[in-house]
């Protein structure tokens, strides 16, 4: 009997474990753990919905897709944005005592020195917005740009600080910035994926890796997908020798009507974005390499973007694909340069990275213009911090050759379209350009003004994880409205 009995409610469990599982798939569904948050006062329970399928944005917006240009390590604010007369007139000598006693800052009480600029600046356009000689090409943008001279941060590492502006933590394992936009509002691409990261560097890597570009907590279709300029846009995309396209897709069909079961069996959110991640794969096949194919690009505009020379092509490839990405309705482009993390040998190495860069992201911005894009697209410049304003010589360093450690109390940013004020200057800092003094932004807050150019409310774009609503900006961040149009 007691055998009976065990048989009994094993074979209940068997066969009510699909009933189950859709009735908790139901109860997920209508939970906020998978929905975007819509703002309503409603209490009426929420219709299931599939937490995959693209939503709509909480308000009217400005913009529908977002470049982010990343310059990984840090450029220096002071060398390419940010003129301080002040800081060069004591260049060599103590910091000024008087700095010293409003500052209370214990690292440049030391017996640090002023390391003043050896750039020129000159100002550009109407605005009169002032630019490095290091960088005419962007400088030549300035009515098109919105120039944040008070940008601030809470950590002086790499690798939290890039986590931080990029994932809104100083912790790996959470959704990047372009997982949350692409969570929020899908793709308007068919055949490309909704977050897609290029790459490219100066003889470094990336300090915090992939995992910038992770989907942390949400499901693995909002990770970011790495591109490619040259050769397979995405590796192990093409087909094997011997497999036609017929073939294929007659192996994906078995595939997902194995994956369908098990989805209905167990109401498992990570095997429907597997099905949609092979279904993207197979249609990628074809709209990938029509993507790197620059075959219909005139002359004009290959030279535009620098792709006759070798300095430039890299970078100069993957501006032109982040144009060509927006055109095809990717949501969020995410570029990283890296590195500009110069403690020596300050000016070598940003002669190196601006002659890389410097044409190809202006030519992004005028081409974006001329193509009636740029009002759509919000296109952001900068990296994780600055540079402080006192030399750091490293042993062995010789004169000359000096450089600027990591600075997180005042940076500079640029924003262009998408809503964004065009041709102002927001915010400034001290007379040696050390801490933000003016109209302060954090970097909690420059993620809430991007997520609102899109339409989104930062606060009410959230994720239920460990019993808790997480978001972008974590339990911070105002709108910064001065810099919106």
């Amino acid at each position: 009997m007691f055998s009976d009995v065990c048989t009994a409610r094993r074979q209940f469990l068997q066969h009510s474990a699909c009933g189950l599982g859709a009735i908790g798939l139901s109860e997920l569904l209508a939970s906020d753990g998978i929905r975007r948050a819509a703002g309503s006062e409603s209490t009426a329970p929420a219709a299931p919905r599939n937490p995959l399928a693209p939503q709509s944005p909480h308000f009217a917006a400005r913009a529908k897709n977002v470049i982010f240009i990343f310059m990984s390590g840090g450029p220096s604010h002071l060398d390419l944005f940010d003129p301080k007369p002040e800081l060069n007139r004591f260049h060599g000598q103590p910091v000024p005592q008087s700095f010293l006693d409003s500052l209370a800052d214990p690292v440049i009480k030391g017996g640090a020195r002023c390391f003043g600029s050896p750039r020129k600046f000159r100002s550009f356009g109407e605005s009169g917005m002032e630019f490095s000689d290091f960088l005419p090409h962007l400088g030549a943008c300035a009515d098109q740009l919105c120039m944040i001279r008070s940008m601030y941060t809470t950590t002086s590492n790499h690798d939290p600080g890039q986590l931080l502006m990029q994932c809104g933590t100083l912790l790996f394992g959470h959704p990047s910035m372009g997982a949350w936009v692409t969570y929020g509002l899908g793709s308007e691409s068919q055949d490309l994926p909704g977050f897609v990261v290029l790459t490219s560097n100066s003889g470094e890597g990336i300090d915090g890796g992939s995992a910038l570009w992770s989907n942390g907590f949400l499901p693995s279709n909002y990770r970011g997908v790495t591109f490619r300029g040259v050769g397979d846009p995405i590796l192990h995309l093409s087909n094997p020798a011997g497999i036609s396209s017929r073939l294929q897709r007659q192996r994906l069909d078995a595939v997902r009507s194995l994956n369908q079961v098990r989805l209905t069996q167990t109401g498992d959110a990570e095997i429907a974005a597997r099905i949609e991640a092979y279904e993207l794969a197979f249609r990628m096949q074809t709209a990938a390499p029509d993507l790197v194919d620059f075959s219909d690009e005139t002359d004009a505009t290959r030279r535009m973007y620098g792709l006759e020379h070798d300095v430039t092509r890299p970078f100069g490839v993957n501006c032109l694909l982040a144009r060509r990405m927006v055109e095809r309705g990717v949501r969020f482009v995410q570029m990283y340069h890296s590195t500009w993390d110069d403690h020596n040998d300050l000016n070598s190495h940003l002669a190196k990275n601006t002659a890389m860069t410097d044409l190809p992201a202006a030519a992004l911005i005028r081409d974006l213009a001329q193509r009636g894009l740029l009002d759509e697209t919000l296109v952001i410049w900068g990296g994780e911090f600055g540079r402080t304003p006192m030399h750091e010589i490293r042993r062995g360093t010789t004169p000359g050759k000096e450089g600027r450690d990591h600075h997180p109390f005042g940076f500079t940013m640029l924003l262009a379209g998408g809503g964004v004020r065009p041709g102002f200057i927001l915010g400034r800092t001290d007379e040696l350009g050390y801490h933000a003094v003016e109209d302060r932004v954090h970097v909690h807050d420059l993620q809430a003004t991007i997520l609102h150019c899109l339409g989104l409310d930062h606060t009410a774009l959230t994720f239920l994880h460990l019993g808790r609503e997480f978001r972008l900006t974590d339990v911070a961040g105002q709108v910064v409205h001065r810099a919106l149009a």
